[in-house]
C-alpha cells in the first residue's frame, strides 16, 4: 500500500474506495482526491480532454494529491545491445513477435465446424453439387464484404466474443495486456481517458466495427507535435513505452506474448514516418521495452489490483485512485 496515512474512515462512495482526503485543486479548497477524480470522469464524458488533464496536472506529485502521475523512474536513455536485455531477463523475440495463438485456434475450430456442418447438411438435406457451391460462394462473399466494408471487424468481432466466452486464459491475458498500456501511460504523465475490454463494447461504446477494444489517451498534446511536425524525445519516448506495454505485461505474466501486434506495427510506422534508420528505431524500440519491463516489475501489485478494477468495468477515475492507493514511494 500507499505511504499515505490513512483516516479511520474510508470513503463510502459506490465507485470510488480512496482516502477522504483533502487536497487544494481547481475545484477549490477543501476537495477530496475522490471528487476530483469524480470531476475527471465527467470532464472526459464530455469529452473536454484539455479539462481532464489540467484537473489531474493540479494534483500532479503532490503527496495528498495524485503523486504517481508523470512520476515513474526511467532508465537512461542509450543504445542498448540484445545481450544487456538479456542481461535483465528480456529475451526479445518473444515479447516483440507476439501470435495469437488462443484466437488462431479458434479460428481453425470453426472452419473445420464450418467444413463438417456443411457435408452434414450435404448428408442430412441431400444438396446437390450445385447447391453447395451456390452457398461457398453466399459465404466467400460475406468474407469478403466484412475484409472490404469493415475491414475484418466483423470476423474480429465474432472471434474475440467467442475467446471471451470459451477461454478464461485469453479473457485474463486482455485485462492484463489494457491495464499494462493504462498504468505506464499514467505513470509517465499521459491521461488515459477510457478503455474497452472486449470488441463487442468497443462496438456498443463507439458504434463502429473498425474499432477494436483497447486503452484510449488523452493525446492532444502528442497530435500537436506530430501535426507541427517536430516530436520531442520526451513525447515519443512516453507513446514509445505505451505502445509496448501490453506485450511487455504478457511477457512477464506468461513467457510470451501473443496480443499485440497491431501496437508494435503501428509504432513502427511512427518511427518510419518521423524519419528514424532502422538503427535508430531498434535503438528506440530496445530502450522503450527495458524502460517498459522494469517500471512494470516494479509496480507489480499496482497493475494487479488495477486489472482486477478494470475487469470490474471500474472508471477511470476509480481506476486512478486504485493506482495511488497501490504504490508506494519506493516503486515508481
Amino acid at each position: 500500500m500507499g505511504t499515505v496515512v490513512y483516516r479511520a474512515a474510508v470513503c463510502s462512495h459506490p465507485r470510488l474506495r480512496v482516502p477522504t482526503l483533502r487536497i487544494v485543486s481547481s475545484l477549490g479548497t477543501n476537495v477530496s482526491r475522490w471528487q476530483v477524480l469524480e470531476q475527471v470522469d465527467k470532464e472526459l464524458a464530455k469529452g473536454d480532454d484539455r479539462t481532464a488533464l489540467s484537473l489531474v496536472k493540479d494534483l500532479q506529485g503532490k503527496p495528498d494529491g495524485l503523486r504517481c502521475f508523470g512520476a515513474a523512474r526511467q532508465v537512461p536513455q542509450r543504445l542498448y545491445t540484445l545481450d544487456e536485455l538479456k542481461l535483465n531477463g528480456i529475451e526479445a523475440s518473444s515479447l516483440l513477435s507476439p501470435v495469437d495463438a488462443t484466437l488462431g485456434s479458434i479460428e481453425r475450430n470453426l472452419q473445420l465446424a464450418a467444413v463438417l456442418g456443411g457435408l452434414s447438411a450435404w448428408n442430412v438435406f441431400g444438396f446437390s453439387p450445385q447447391q453447395l457451391l451456390f452457398l461457398s460462394l453466399g459465404l466467400l462473399f460475406l468474407w469478403t464484404l466484412d475484409l472490404v466494408s469493415f475491414n475484418g471487424g466483423v470476423g474480429s468481432l465474432v472471434l474475440d466474443t467467442i475467446g471471451h466466452t470459451f477461454s478464461q486464459k485469453y479473457h485474463n491475458r486482455v485485462i492484463q495486456h489494457e491495464a499494462g498500456h493504462f498504468l505506464i501511460a499514467y505513470l509517465l504523465g499521459i491521461l488515459p481517458k477510457g478503455y474497452t475490454l472486449t470488441s463487442l463494447e468497443a462496438l456498443q461504446k463507439e458504434g463502429s466495427l473498425n474499432i477494436q477494444a483497447g486503452t484510449a489517451f488523452v493525446d492532444f498534446e502528442f497530435l500537436e507535435e506530430v501535426n507541427s511536425g517536430k516530436v520531442s524525445a520526451t513525447m515519443l519516448n512516453r507513446f514509445s513505452c505505451i505502445a509496448l506495454a501490453g506485450v511487455v505485461t504478457e511477457y512477464l505474466l506468461y513467457g510470451y506474448a501473443e496480443g499485440g501486434l497491431a501496437d508494435i506495427n503501428k509504432l513502427d510506422l511512427l518511427l518510419k514516418g518521423l524519419g528514424f534508420t532502422q538503427k535508430k528505431a531498434d535503438s528506440q524500440v530496445r530502450w522503450s521495452v527495458l524502460n517498459t519491463v522494469l517500471i512494470l516489475r516494479r509496480n507489480k501489485q499496482a497493475r494487479g489490483k488495477l486489472a482486477e478494477a478494470m475487469s470490474m468495468g471500474k472508471s477511470v477515475g476509480a481506476c486512478i485512485g486504485v493506482i495511488e492507493e497501490n504504490i508506494d514511494n519506493t516503486d515508481i
